[in-house]
């Protein structure tokens, strides 16, 4: 089955809502490509490997939560940026992008689907009177020991976590961000949130960690944005019988 790139848009847009969020990209319809989408490719990065892959396998769009035009970056299409845009345009490949939409998404974004993964439950934004929260607070029913935590979020990502320890013996509380969310450690640390996980580490991030004695996880941009635009495809393949392809180009960062 297919869908019109416009019908499909329309579709992303009413899911995602990106006119209530303030981004630091435009979310949507980026670069234009054939009016009718049969099969589609998505991914983390619009990467030049995850458009190889897409005009390998014939893909009429591309979806992902990183894409281009990024404020502060030069708007000069040349180099990288003309070779990843000219093999769009040559093939006529749609490329769709939602960035912070994706990130704060109920049911399909990223901190919904770490959440899902780790078992957090009792989810609210952790900064008050903002349903457009980036960072998100929960517990583990029960709670789970700093190694356990470890342990899981390994397993669940496949990838080795940057650890801090803080005080508590168990996590019972725990706030998260996906990608690079490290600045809000000290908000979660002033709620008496007993752990934080986001993808990415500063250096003053650790230090923030040990005098506030809260315990901190550096899980990875990349490994803990897979998974909102992975639910995101599946969303779409089950409402129109799209043919989705989820592609994970690995990245340790």
């Amino acid at each position: 089955m297919s869908v019109s790139n416009n019908h499909l848009l329309q579709l992303l847009n009413t899911l995602l809502r990106p006119d209530k969020v303030k981004d630091f990209c435009p979310n949507g319809l980026q670069v234009e490509g054939k009016n009718t989408v049969a099969k589609l490719v998505t991914g983390v990065t619009a990467s030049q490997a995850l458009i190889d892959h897409a005009v390998a396998i014939n893909a009429d769009a591309i979806l992902v939560h990183h894409g281009y035009f990024w404020k502060g970056e030069s708007a000069c299409i040349t180099g990288m940026k003309k070779r990843r845009i000219q093999s769009l345009l040559h093939h006529d490949i749609n490329l769709y992008a939602y960035h912070l939409p994706l990130d704060i998404h109920p049911l399909l974004g990223n901190n919904a689907q770490l959440a899902r993964l780790f078992g957090i439950v009792d989810i609210s934004p952790l900064e008050e009177n903002n349903p457009q929260s980036v960072v998100m607070q929960g517990r583990f029913d029960g709670g789970i020991s700093p190694s356990k935590l470890t342990q899981l979020i390994s397993t669940e990502l496949s990838r080795d976590p940057l650890y801090e320890a803080g005080e508590n013996h168990t996590i019972e509380t725990v706030a998260w961000c996906t990608g690079g969310g490290q600045s809000y450690i000290e908000l979660a640390a002033e709620k008496g949130i007993d752990a934080y996980i986001t993808g990415e580490v500063s250096e003053q991030t650790i230090h923030t960690a040990r005098e506030m004695g809260i315990h901190f996880y550096a899980a990875g941009h990349h490994a803990t944005e897979r998974y909102g635009v992975k639910a995101l495809g599946e969303y779409i393949q089950t409402e129109f019988g799209v043919e989705t392809v989820f592609v994970d180009i690995d990245n340790p960062a």
